[in-house]
């Protein structure tokens, strides 16, 4: 296995220590509620990844509606004049989590009427000069309300039969060689077999992007991702280190989804550079939303594929025809293999994909922190996107639970995936229409030349 870089591995009273922001807003704030919702009701990883595409996408296009800066997600800017962009966010954010999880709506109406309430009061909040009426008066909220109710319900209606829960027959894979199937300890079917027929946020389909498929098994590929996973990856392995076990539990430690890392770190390095309410909402919409189509073209892959996870491969090694492999009958990985197949990996792809809009937006030299509100003090640190990645892709292989090609192709899905959705969405009206305003001059031009050829 390639040389696991060691992070430093700080340890703090509380994991937000170092990625608290102090420079908040209501989007920031809001996403914090978000996270902290889905915390609560115990969300899946999925369940929570679509939530937070749903919740972020509401907000962006309820700012948006009001400034009108970029090109909308779904619904098209058509905010009443003098709609406070702040009262928008908390409604766009509050009307969807409340219509998503019913059951916690004291909580979340506690929460909304605390933001209205500050809101109200005015302050010093520096996000207010985006508002058309600095003193928030009672019409100018009224009407954000109302606007972010309005997006909030488009939203919701645009999303509510978007295939992510979609039901199918158990998939049980097969029992050939290299074939996916049921692991222990729950022996459970592959979990969501269609969703990567789901419909998407942006990008066209979860086929979309070409994926290269596992290594034939009889390859020497095969053979070195298999003995490094054997090796380093097994419940008992005297070769891990005590900080590779901490990382490996680390990335799956999160209680509200992947959302919960990436979204922190885009809101802290936000914070860093004092980005606006609307920078934010922009920021958070793209993240999430990479998160989301990310996840579809991984499970698309998943399940074209059905490769088999390593415990299968290990414990079957005898019918693989590799030569340099070996069956080891009672090997298990430190992690519980989750119910669904290999290639490529679902966590690599959501990251990469979310880790290319970070890098776009803050640049792909900035350092930060990660924390979990699973592992609570314990809290990872990078110096760049790349070292970040790099830890991911060794946490899987040594959790157990992934080939090593699984990880790295999944990086190429999830980075193709970000950056097809930072150039064919959320883009600057104001480019458009310049790019619109070229088009039409060369044209004009061409029309004249072709008049003067013609008489001449």
């Amino acid at each position: 296995m390639k040389k696991v870089i060691k992070f430093c591995l700080l340890l703090v009273l509380a994991a937000g220590n170092l990625t608290a922001i102090a420079y908040a807003d209501e989007v920031t704030d809001w996403n914090q509620i978000m996270l902290d919702t889905l915390r609560k009701a115990g969300a899946s990883p999925i369940t929570s990844i679509r939530v937070g595409a749903i919740v972020q996408s509401a907000v962006y296009d309820a700012v948006n509606g009001i400034n009108g800066t970029f090109t909308p997600i779904h619904v098209a800017p058509a905010a009443p004049r003098g709609a406070s962009l702040r009262a928008a966010a908390v409604q766009a954010a509050y009307a969807t989590l409340v219509k998503l999880f019913p059951t916690q709506q004291s909580d979340l109406d506690a929460s909304r009427a605390a933001s209205l309430a500050a809101i109200s009061s005015g302050g010093d909040d520096e996000n207010e000069k985006e508002d058309d009426d600095e003193n928030q008066d009672s019409r100018s909220m009224a009407r954000g309300i109302e606007w972010g109710q309005t997006v909030a319900d488009g939203i919701l209606a645009w999303r509510s039969a978007d295939g992510f829960a979609d039901t199918a027959p158990p998939f049980l894979g097969g029992s050939a060689p290299g074939q996916w199937r049921p692991t222990p300890p729950a022996f459970a079917p592959g979990l969501l077999p269609l969703l990567g027929n789901a419909t998407p946020f942006v990008i066209r389909s979860g086929a979309q992007f070409p994926q290269a498929g596992p290594p034939p098994l009889t390859s020497d590929q095969y053979a070195t991702d298999f003995n490094e996973v054997k090796l380093l990856g097994s419940a008992t392995s005297p070769s891990r280190t005590s900080d590779q076990t901490v990382l490996a539990l680390f990335w799956q430690s999160s209680l509200s989804g992947p959302d919960y890392f990436w979204d922190r770190v885009a809101v802290s390095l936000g914070a860093q550079r004092r980005t606006s309410l609307s920078q934010n909402a922009r920021i958070l919409a793209m993240v999430n939303i990479a998160h989301a189509d990310a996840v579809i073209a991984a499970w698309y892959g998943k399940y074209k594929f059905a490769f088999w996870r390593p415990l299968t491969a290990i414990q079957n090694a005898d019918d693989d025809g590799n030569a340099g492999t070996s069956t080891e009958a009672g090997w298990t990985p430190l992690l519980v293999t989750p119910p669904y197949p290999d290639y490529p990996s679902g966590l690599l792809s959501v990251s990469s994909a979310a880790l290319a809009v970070i890098a776009h937006q803050f640049g792909e030299r900035s350092s930060f922190t990660v924390d979990s509100n699973g592992m609570p003090g314990v809290v990872r640190f990078f110096p760049d996107v790349p070292a970040a990645l790099d830890e991911l892709v060794n946490a899987r292989i040594l959790a157990g639970i992934h080939f090593r090609t699984a990880d790295v192709d999944a990086i190429k899905l999830g980075t193709a995936i970000g950056n097809y959705i930072i150039a064919n969405s959320f883009q600057s009206v104001h480019k458009e229409k310049e790019d619109k305003n070229d088009k039409n001059d060369k044209k004009g031009k061409k029309d004249k030349k072709d008049k003067k050829d013609k008489k001449d």
